[in-house]
């Protein structure tokens, strides 16, 4: 199961949420995006985990339901009248770059240089941010692969503030309800969920970035597989007779607008982006992933594409065939619908003093998939810098501002 030892910067285990953190980001639970949609959840690694925090659940004294959802969820009864809250995480990492075998380096208290790991090095001129927490506590990994921030930093928050709900009886809260799910960093997280258990009309994922950051939007969000079918000869015959598919596959990727690439935009601007391409020139597939925040927007791209397949498929003589597929939906609509949600958590946010950004978040989060459903999802930061790399960080005072926010919100701070 363990990996390896986190590596100790003069730092003691007297932080709950810290040694959380560390416990389960040693798990290696890197998702697989090949076997995803197939296999429910991808990866061994993450049953791994999900069976550590549903023996943490029931120790804490909560009810736990794990079923072929493969979805674990937990509930802490509440010891005052009032609608459930519920908080949602995911437990998979992404494939991006290694993510299986973690080592976790604790630099604390952190001197405010740049931070040199096994081949990386965190640049403060890169990472502003760092400096925020100069004489605090960063958690990096080896710089051999991504820590697991996103989202085990979310898990730890969570079961953290379930743990002390239980300790502190004399802290009011309604039922708290808990969502740990598979899967979310290929997508399938929700391809099947317990929506019948869920008694909350808002469930806040605690999956952000940056501190003081709350998600209140996303991208609406297609895949596109185009699969090409040609004509191979031998290369010496084949003037006015090969249909080459590679070919076709590569003009496709190159036609895509280069200004509304994900490395051209920013803000609230979405893009065509081709993530894989294979094949032969008998052969070939191009998958493509499309973004934008409007729904009519996403529509358009999906238009232009097939307009560019059709036209690569004259232009090549090849046969084309373009399958468009959603893949999520931007759940702002459903967060302006259910106004008690925002407005619990800038309570919350007020009544310990932290200043909030609300922003729409350039990416998905299992919120996405619950706004189908009539379900708010606000999105919490967790402190967690430069997602998916090898340079990925987090502050432990990030993580515990978090906890304070989610303590409050399970409250009701007013």
């Amino acid at each position: 199961m363990f990996k390896g030892s986190p590596v100790w910067h003069n730092v003691s285990m007297e932080s709950t949420l810290l040694g959380r953190f560390l416990r389960y980001v040693s798990i290696d639970t890197m998702s697989d995006s090949r076997m995803a949609g197939s296999i429910r959840p991808s990866t061994p690694g993450q049953k791994v985990l999900m069976q550590m925090l549903r023996t943490e659940l029931e120790d804490i004294g909560c009810t736990v339901h794990y079923g072929p959802e493969e979805v674990l969820q937990g509930c802490l009864a509440g010891n005052i009248d009032g609608e459930a809250i519920a908080f949602m995480a995911h437990v998979d990492t992404a494939d991006d770059v290694p993510g299986n075998g973690v080592v976790p380096i604790v630099h604390s208290p952190y001197d405010g240089k740049d931070i040199v790991l096994d081949g990386v090095v965190i640049k403060t001129d890169d990472n502003p941010d760092l400096l925020r927490y100069r004489g605090g506590t960063v958690i990096t990994s080896s710089g051999n692969t991504l820590l697991g921030s996103d989202d085990k930093a979310g898990v730890a928050i969570i079961m953290e503030m379930l743990s002390i709900l239980s300790s502190d009886k004399s802290i009011p809260h309604p039922d708290i309800e808990v969502y740990f799910t598979p899967d979310e960093e290929t997508g399938h997280s929700l391809d099947v969920f317990p929506y019948d258990l869920m008694k909350a009309s808002v469930c806040y994922t605690v999956d952000g970035t940056e501190e003081g950051v709350i998600d209140i939007g996303c991208f609406n969000a297609s895949a596109a597989t185009i699969k090409i079918q040609g004509h191979a000869v031998h290369p010496g015959e084949a003037r006015g007779v090969m249909r080459n598919a590679l070919q076709t596959a590569a003009f496709i990727a190159q036609a895509l607008p280069r200004t509304e690439s994900p490395e051209a935009t920013s803000g609230e601007e979405g893009f065509y982006a081709a993530m894989s391409i294979s094949g032969t020139a008998e052969m070939a597939e191009l998958s493509l992933i499309l973004r934008d925040f409007e729904k009519s927007g996403l529509r358009h791209r999906e238009e232009v594409l097939r307009n560019i397949s059709e036209s690569a498929a004259m232009i090549y003589g090849t046969e084309v065939e373009c399958m468009i597929e959603e893949s999520y939906c931007n759940f702002r609509d459903t967060v302006a619908s259910h106004p008690y949600a925002m407005k619990r958590l800038r309570n919350a946010a007020s009544s310990i003093g932290l200043g909030i950004k609300e922003q729409m978040v350039r990416g998905g989060t299992d919120g996405a998939h619950l706004a189908s459903h009539g379900i708010a999802s606000p999105d919490i930061f967790t402190g967690g810098h430069n997602l998916h790399s090898l340079s990925e960080w987090v502050a432990l005072e990030s993580m515990e501002k978090s906890l304070e926010l989610v303590l409050a919100i399970a409250r009701g701070d007013e």
